[in-house]
């Protein structure tokens, strides 16, 4: 039986993934294969930490662009990654895995604030724990927030689940002659301007040597796959 490669992995969720097709909102069949995937690699013994956007429900920086305060919105979209950290709580309890939801903003009734030596020690219980709320801050992106929690409980990888199958040169839902690397530097990645993560993600990742794997979220089995470290998608490295 194929060892996992990783000890301890942190996976970044987009909102806009648990919409599934209808787009908007949380789609219930999509969220509960995420869960079922995200369960067969805690099922291997892996540590599991989950950060989640908040696209499928309020998305700040394009309501900033519409005139609302960028604070404000940015704050608004970080009470979205609160919702979605439930919903996918709930679902990775009904697969009999045990989660902790912490918040960058305080909400003690629903979730733990963030702190880190509890997350950790939460990991080292085989519990899988969903950071929310971003980094708490506005002007930063959850792809940031993945970034900093990832290097902050000493995850050895990033996994990015996406839409596609990993980092292209160019948009392949718009060039049929878009072709996928199977491994990018960081540099390489900023210079180009790929849309992998953020560009302050990517240079956290870079000062912190924290590979990013991404790869597509909807074939099913993809991230025990990922975790056993079979060739799927495209890694990000030095």
């Amino acid at each position: 039986m194929t060892k996992p490669s990783y000890k301890r992995i942190l996976i970044k969720l987009s909102g806009e993934a648990l919409a599934g097709k209808q787009g908007t909102g949380i789609h219930t069949a999509t969220i509960k294969q995420i869960a079922s995937d995200v369960a067969a690699a805690h099922h291997e013994g892996v540590q599991i930490g989950v950060v989640i956007g908040g696209g499928n429900i309020f998305r700040g920086v394009a309501a900033s662009t519409e005139g609302m305060d960028r604070a404000s919105s940015d704050y608004m979209g970080m009470l979205a990654t609160c919702i979605n950290a439930l919903a996918l709580q709930d679902a990775l309890e009904k697969e009999g895995i045990p989660t902790r939801v912490q918040t960058a903003i305080e909400m003690n009734e629903i979730a733990e604030p963030f702190i880190r030596r509890k997350a950790i020690r939460h990991l080292e219980k085989n519990r899988v724990v969903i950071f929310a709320g971003g980094t708490g801050n506005p002007y930063f992106t959850t792809d940031t927030a993945a970034a900093l929690r990832a290097a902050e409980i000493n995850a050895d990888i990033i996994m990015k689940a996406t839409k596609v199958d990993g980092i292209y040169d160019k948009d392949p839902a718009k060039h049929n002659d878009a072709k996928m690397y199977k491994e990018i530097t960081y540099i390489e990645v900023l210079n180009k301007g790929l849309k992998v993560m953020d560009s302050t993600a990517v240079s956290l990742c870079m000062d912190n040597k924290l590979p990013i794997l991404t790869f597509n979220l909807f074939t099913s089995g993809n991230i025990l796959k990922a975790v056993k470290g079979e060739l799927i998608g495209t890694i990000v490295r030095n």
